[in-house]
């Protein structure tokens, strides 16, 4: 966070408008949809729909833009601009972190410290890596023995498409429009229909920092039929870079495969955590909780399955329970409030539908299961309970599915390979937490589990520099430091005959 962001109450915003070459347009074709506030059911506003012309207009934009100052502008001067972009969502802190809440229903002391100050901190880190974003030279023999030399140069890729998703709007999305932009990109962002407003907002920003017309748009609605397809599906797209379910992102790579454009997925995870009896109990369980139910366990990398070996299984498993049955649903303004609802009433219908599926298929409901007693005024919000389970098949739907709500199944293991190959047993790959005080373990196992990231004795600890992605259905590319750079720029060799 900043150290004196804004202090001003954010307005009440009631449309959320598509953002198209520097203005806010309605939808060309009159099409609203609503924003509903997840902790209460109550509508936030209206949200203007792009139809393909909207789309194509933001597309159009984008792709002039690539060739006006932005397109002529050093890194070091882009540089600057990102940097100004960054000050001015610290600068209208409280304004971004509202609407965020209201749009996720997540507690403000979450997305204070994550969501907005990494949604800043995302232009200032790529708008700084690009600078040392080194190239390749080569010097070669030729026939007349005078030689020639062969330069890599880096240019941008063109119009990037950014699909991004709701469980952390504004981190997830400038995590992607930072480093395209640092690059000398232009984007048109569809945001989730359920989360679009810091989106939006950012808009304001990009023209109070000096971003030309046409390098940021934003079209609002849906999937299929709707803007994300059209934004897909369109030719002036030259790559594109989606973070959400597995499903979504094979129909985005079909989409791209017409006209054999880049993709970067990150999608889906059905992540474990092995606990080993030689941990730390204190800080695998402080851990685990918070990979099980951070974000009402609305994160790609949260843990849902859990490996404990059986002389600390029972322990472990009643301790995670006394625990997570301590959390505080409630407002996100609410200083005391854990845990926030979930991002609507329709995911409130799918986690249900787990958690009934979870007793068909014999789990033992060791805490939660339902639907937690809400004062009057959140009776109406997207609430579960922080669930637990035991005793599913290695086999049950519960297991194998991604739920990407707060809930977990602990199961016991009792070997090192045993929980190895446990850990393996996924259709995906995305991350993984593993829970040993032994070093050698530690290297053995992680190195063993095919994700993208593992953590030893810690969660959600990111280094922006490193490589974030997954593996199997997890998806493909890698996104972080110079690997983000590497998706948003094409490499060019010239060859220079002396």
């Amino acid at each position: 966070m900043s150290s004196s962001p804004s202090k001003r109450a954010a307005p009440a915003v009631s449309e959320v408008r598509n953002f198209i070459d520097g203005e806010y347009r309605s939808s060309s074709g009159g099409k609203t949809f609503d924003n509903v506030n997840p902790c209460t059911g109550a509508l936030n506003g209206k949200v203007h729909e792009a139809t393909s012309e909207d789309v194509d207009a933001a597309v159009r934009a984008a792709r002039a833009a690539l060739y006006g100052p932005w397109g002529k502008m050093s890194d070091a001067e882009r540089g600057e601009i990102l940097h100004r972009v960054a000050d001015g969502i610290d600068a209208r802190f409280e304004e971004f972190l509202e609407a965020e809440c209201a749009d996720t229903g997540k507690p403000h002391g979450i997305a204070s410290h994550i969501d907005i100050p990494r949604g800043a901190a995302n232009f200032r880190v790529f708008a700084d890596a690009v600078k040392n974003f080194a190239t390749e030279a080569f010097q070669m023999a030729t026939p007349d023995g005078k030689g020639a030399f062969n330069i890599a140069v880096r240019k941008p890729k063109g119009v990037i498409a950014v699909i991004s998703p709701w469980n952390l709007p504004l981190l997830l999305m400038t995590w992607k429009v930072g480093p395209a932009l640092a690059c000398g990109n232009t984007v048109v962002v569809k945001p989730s229909e359920e989360t679009p407003t810091t989106t939006s907002l950012l808009g304001e920003v990009m023209n109070e920092a000096g971003v030309p017309p046409g390098v940021f748009n934003v079209v609002n609605g849906f999937g299929a039929d709707s803007a994300g397809a059209f934004l897909t599906e369109h030719k002036g797209v030259d790559a594109i870079t989606f973070t959400g379910e597995t499903r979504t992102g094979e129909i985005i790579t079909r989409a791209a495969a017409k006209g054999l454009r880049d993709v970067s997925m990150e999608c889906g995870g059905k992540n474990p955590a092995l606990v080993f009896a030689d941990c730390d109990l204190e800080k695998a369980i402080e851990g685990t909780l918070r990979s099980a139910f951070a974000n009402c366990g609305q994160v790609c990398l949260g843990t849902e399955r859990v490996y404990v070996e059986r002389p600390i299984f029972d322990e472990f498993v009643a301790r995670l329970a006394e625990e997570a049955g301590k959390f505080k649903l409630g407002l996100p303004q609410d200083a005391d409030t854990d845990m926030g609802p979930l991002v609507s009433h329709e995911h409130q219908r799918k986690v249900l539908s787990y958690y009934q599926l979870a007793v068909e298929e014999g789990a033992q409901v060791v805490l939660g299961g339902g639907v937690p007693d809400m004062p009057p005024e959140l009776a109406g919000g997207a609430w579960v309970q922080p669930t637990i389970w035991t005793g599913l098949a290695d086999d049950a739907r519960v297991n194998r599915e991604e739920i990407f709500g707060p809930c977990c199944h602990v199961r016991p293991f009792d070997t090192e390979d045993e929980a190895i190959a446990l850990a393996n047993d996924t259709d995906y790959g995305l991350a993984a937490a593993i829970w040993t005080e032994n070093t050698s373990r530690a290297l053995r196992v992680s190195t063993a589990i095919n994700c993208g990231i593992a953590w030893v004795n810690s969660w959600f600890l990111r280094d922006l520099r490193t490589a974030f992605g997954g593996a199997k259905e997890s998806g493909m590319g890698r996104e972080g430091g110079e690997h983000s750079l590497e998706f948003y720029t094409e490499m060019q060799n010239v060859c220079i005959k002396i």
